[in-house]
């Protein structure tokens, strides 16, 4: 299936492990020139090593960014816009659910995971925006599960994902038909260095038992398969959908009201 993404210019956040880096691949695939960004540098550089290496013929660029900093945002999007001169789409991934258990966090704990889980998706499509709509292009958020039903998440981490949601949702009624706006809200999705992996090590039986009692099909996601929905929602072939938020868990919230 041709999903008409070649030569897209891409723009992927979050993408220096797990679901960001897949994400990036799976748009290299596709022929786009993709961009991936992370606040740290080493994981990043080795992301943009692998997938120069695997896709020769690729166009494939690392650059350093904390999302949470609006002018470091600013000059990433003058770089762009002196390379490319063009931005088609955006991928915002980045997020962070380990919290506290209290009920409300103390505001140090609250403002540092709002900062993460939806100023750096805030921000980033503040940014972007104007490139966008210059193309018609489109903006994917990566949500979660946790933003969509009260599943015991931390308050915070669920609070700010959800706020994700909300902010797709009006961007795309108020964008029209000028930048599709979309959101996947992934489940437990398993990768090295993830917070289920650090677990697994730790308590490799009772994470079996967690998600074989909640997870109808008794396994983890992968960054892959939630790569997958993503390069689809960003593609020609969904150019009717926009505002849609797209659960990919499982069928672990598939009973849930």
């Amino acid at each position: 299936m041709n999903l008409g993404l070649s030569n897209k210019v891409v723009l992927v956040t979050g993408a220096s492990r797990g679901i960001g880096a897949s994400i990036a691949e799976g748009f290299v695939k596709e022929g786009a020139h993709v961009i991936i960004v992370s606040r740290g540098s080493d994981n990043l550089y080795a992301v943009e090593k692998s997938l120069k290496t695997r896709y020769p013929n690729s166009t494939i660029q690392a650059e350093k960014c904390d999302c949470t900093d609006v002018n470091a945002l600013k000059d990433l999007k003058n770089k762009l816009d002196r390379i490319y001169g063009r931005l088609d789409v955006v991928v915002s991934n980045i997020g962070d659910g380990v919290s506290v258990p209290d009920v409300i966090p103390d505001d140090e704990q609250w403002q540092k995971t709002w900062s993460v889980n939806f100023d750096t998706a805030l921000y980033t499509a503040r940014t972007f925006l104007p490139m966008l709509q210059l193309n018609r292009g489109n903006i994917l958020f990566i949500s979660s599960i946790a933003g969509v039903e009260a599943i015991g998440a931390p308050v915070d981490y669920s609070t700010s994902k959800t706020a994700i949601v909300a902010l797709a949702k009006n961007m795309a009624n108020k964008l029209s038909d000028k930048v599709r706006v979309n959101v996947i809200a992934p489940g437990n999705i398993m990768f090295e260095g993830s917070s289920w992996d650090v677990k697994f090590q730790k308590s490799p039986q009772k994470v079996d038992d967690i998600i074989k009692s909640t997870v109808p099909m008794k396994r983890f996601g992968l960054p892959e398969e939630i790569a997958d929905s993503a390069v689809f929602l960003c593609s020609d072939r969904a150019s009717f959908i926009t505002g849609s938020t797209l659960v990919v868990d499982g069928g672990q919230t598939v009973g849930i009201l």
